[in-house]
């Protein structure tokens, strides 16, 4: 029996570190994203009576970059030294531990999952592969998360929505809401990729070491919300400017643009933990050359890049 999921990849376009204490944040699903591909063996014969779960990773080129073998009595890898096997076993014992149900009728099981961007892109190798557990295994992926990787939630949920959402994560629930962006200006919005990937938990830990101000979230959830009726790419500059700001100022932090493209005219948003994965720009295509002359190759439009729609 075959089974196949897929869940999107995500940018935190507003409420980078504040979305843990409640800020709303526009979060925005990518059209990238990855799949799991399930295939069961109900009776006996090509390697069923193992009772093992084979598992293999390929990357955007179908490079296989991981590949393990997991015992299905008590879900451990074979390779008990490979970091990504501890990870992934443990993943999967706490889907188990959700549902009862999950894995107790196969006698073998083939997994194939497939991301459809470079792995050090920061969209969301994490996420997607607990979105698509959590579908396969029929529980709760916020749940999950909690479970094993912890985080606000708001990946989890770009990754099962196909339109921008505003999330908040209010008592420790997630909620969220499909919004459109009226924005006839996305021609002037571009992705670059900074050529690494940074450590989320890293910038989290160092924001939890921070004072934040209750008017600091707050301001970032209005700007969140301004955004959802910006008319015109000079007020989303100003608003991207000021979220700038106010989050370098809570973590101590300079700009991006500060630290790398001072001189650049137009706007500069980090997305998600500074210092790595994307920024998103403002600017034409002339304006992409000032990137690629410094070495920052990988760029991609608004309209490329995301799963959105207009009003």
């Amino acid at each position: 029996m075959k089974k196949t999921f897929h869940s999107n990849g995500k940018l935190l376009l507003t409420g980078e570190y504040v979305v843990l204490d409640g800020a709303e944040a526009l979060a925005i699903p990518t059209k990238y994203g990855q799949s799991l591909e399930v295939n069961t063996y109900l009776s006996a014969g090509t390697n069923s009576e193992k009772k093992q779960i084979h598992w293999k990773s390929l990357d955007e080129e179908d490079v296989v970059w991981f590949e393990d073998t997991f015992c299905q009595e008590n879900l451990k890898s074979l390779n008990t030294e490979n970091t990504i096997s501890k990870t992934l076993s443990k993943i999967i014992r706490e889907a188990k531990k959700l549902n009862p149900d999950f894995l107790s009728k196969e006698k073998g099981i083939s997994v194939i999952t497939k991301l459809d961007f470079p792995r050090n892109w920061g969209l969301g190798t994490s996420s997607t592969l607990i979105n698509n557990i959590a579908q396969w295994a029929a529980v709760d992926p916020f749940k999950l998360l909690i479970k094993s990787f912890g985080g606000s939630g708001y990946d989890i949920a770009a990754a099962q929505n196909d339109s921008p959402i505003l999330y908040e994560l209010k008592d420790e629930k997630s909620t969220f809401k499909e919004v459109a962006l009226p924005w006839d200006f996305t021609d002037h919005l571009f992705f670059v990729h900074l050529n690494q990937k940074q450590d989320s938990k890293e910038g989290i830990s160092r924001y939890r070491n921070a004072s934040v101000e209750a008017k600091s979230i707050q301001r970032i959830s209005d700007i969140s919300n301004n955004l959802l009726t910006c008319n015109s790419l000079s007020e989303f500059e100003k608003l991207m400017n000021l979220h700038e700001s106010i989050i370098s100022e809570t973590i101590s932090l300079p700009t991006i643009k500060e630290q790398l493209f001072s001189v650049y005219p137009r706007t500069i948003k980090s997305l998600g933990a500074w210092g790595g994965d994307f920024i998103l720009a403002t600017g034409n295509e002339r304006d992409q050359e000032y990137f690629r002359k410094k070495g920052f190759g990988t760029i991609i439009s608004f309209e490329e890049m995301i799963k959105t729609h207009k009003k």
